[in-house]
């Protein structure tokens, strides 16, 4: 590892390095939130909400995927972190060897099932006969021939980024989110190639593929100076290889499933209403994932420093990184709650301008905006607990909001107030994860100072 990274992790003013960390991370975060958007801006311009409503069903398949990137993304690039900290070179070359080739081998996987179960998959995320052909089509190229390069893209940005060059974790992401917009108009529009929302699926496969060349590149070039290995002969199946990335990172992956879950329960539940409030649904959601990216980019940017502080007994800057960042992070976040409340129909109509629509959309809208302030606070706890290694943690987080607490909200809100209850369910479930998460961060924290104080000889003397 480079000096510069060095002082990064260990000597660097604590506010400048976390923005150097956290700054490329949250750009690439809202860069692939606005490729999303642009799926559901440029298939909007259609004004076909059968179209619109195919890139919204899909989207819990495609969340689908971020339980394998944080199977291996997240839980891989927590073990290098700590690896790194406590100055084991060669456990962060086996973690990430092994995370790649996972990667790899989940995508096959998820691709196949996609394949030889297709009319099930689509009966699953709710499309009827009228979407049916559409959001088949959209997932042919994001699921069937897309799994692999999508899982991958995210995968290597993790493991790039746990390093400390999170600059090229966000350039590589970037590169193909970019790519995305520009190709989305030309396959989805008519005056061009007019392939509707399968046109926006072509695009999406077209720049994960061109996003993984990026990092392969990098990491060759780089093989003298970095810890991201993708050399087969370096993939290792030791217990404490396979445990240190699986304790991390398989309740991570339970977490994301359990996202999956209720945004499957929140669009059937609306698809019963019709295209109309699907189209909505899916624009409110889509703009409800900026907040969403910018709170996890922060706190993915964070995590590397956690991880090596906590790794090498730095409690002291591990709590005042912490700290600035859920400063900084709450701030943004109710800015943009603000914001989302009180131009909500504007939001909504940049991506239809149908009256429907637009009407549906701006009361979803304002019921996701409530809960966006409080998101910061959870996300940031359970990014500090994947940092440390304790997943279960993190796994506890998952159970609460979505078993306990999200999911309920969507069926018992959903019978009190029909189809509009649906939206509060975020801010029903944050309103107590953000009580949680300061009470255990608190905790935590706080039990390793005193440790560490009670250790030192100064006390001891």
């Amino acid at each position: 590892m480079t000096s510069e990274r060095l002082a990064l992790f260990e000597t660097e003013r604590i506010s400048s390095a976390i923005l150097k960390l956290a700054i490329p991370t949250v750009l690439s975060s809202l860069v692939m939130t606005l490729y999303s958007l642009a799926d559901t801006f440029f298939v909007g311009m259609l004004n076909d909400s059968v179209q619109n409503a195919a890139v919204t069903l899909s989207a819990p398949v495609l969340l689908a995927f971020n339980a394998v990137n944080n199977l291996f993304g997240v839980g891989g690039s927590s073990m290098m972190s700590r690896a790194l900290g406590r100055k084991d070179y060669q456990s962060a070359y086996k973690s990430s060897a092994f995370s790649f080739y996972s990667s790899i081998l989940a995508g096959i996987l998820f691709s196949s099932l996609a394949f030889f179960f297709n009319d099930q998959l689509l009966a699953i995320v709710g499309s009827d006969a009228m979407t049916l052909e559409a959001t088949r089509s959209y997932l042919k190229w994001t699921v069937v021939y897309g799994a692999t390069p999508s899982i991958l893209n995210v995968v290597m940005a993790y493991l790039v980024r746990a390093e400390g060059s999170a600059m090229h974790a966000s350039i590589g992401t970037m590169t193909g989110c970019l790519l995305n917009i520009v190709l989305d108009p030309l396959f989805v529009l008519p005056r061009f190639i007019g392939m509707g929302a399968e046109g926006a699926g072509l695009a999406t496969f077209i720049s994960n593929c061109v996003a993984v060349c990026y990092f392969l590149v990098l990491i060759v070039l780089r093989r003298k100076d970095t810890y991201v290995c993708i050399d087969p002969r370096r993939v290792s199946l030791q217990k404490f290889i396979v445990l240190g990335v699986c304790a991390v990172g398989v309740p991570a992956s339970i977490q994301n499933l359990l996202n999956v879950t209720g945004m499957t329960l929140l669009n059937n539940l609306t698809s019963l209403h019709g295209a109309d409030a699907v189209a909505a649904m899916g624009i409110a959601q889509r703009l409800n994932n900026v907040p969403f990216s910018i709170a996890s980019g922060f706190t993915q940017g964070l995590m590397p420093l956690v991880s090596y502080n906590y790794a090498g007994g730095n409690y002291r800057r591990m709590k005042d990184g912490i700290v600035f960042s859920a400063k900084v992070v709450v701030a943004i976040l109710l800015a943009i709650a603000l914001s989302y409340f009180l131009f909500s129909d504007f939001f909504i109509s940049i991506f239809m301008s149908d009256a429907e629509v637009v009407a549906y959309g701006t009361r979803f809208l304002h019921g996701f905006a409530l809960g966006i302030p409080l998101l910061g606070i959870d996300f940031l706890a359970v990014a500090v607990f994947q940092a440390v290694g304790k997943g279960m943690y993190s796994f506890l987080f998952a159970i609460t909001r979505k078993i306990v607490l999200e999911i309920p909200a969507i069926v018992v809100l959903n019978m009190l107030f029909p189809l509009y209850g649906l939206a509060y369910s975020q801010f029903t479930a944050e309103m107590f994860m953000s009580v949680i998460a300061v009470f255990t961060l608190t905790r935590l924290v706080g039990g390793l100072l005193k440790r560490q104080e009670s250790s030192s000889p100064a006390r001891n003397s």
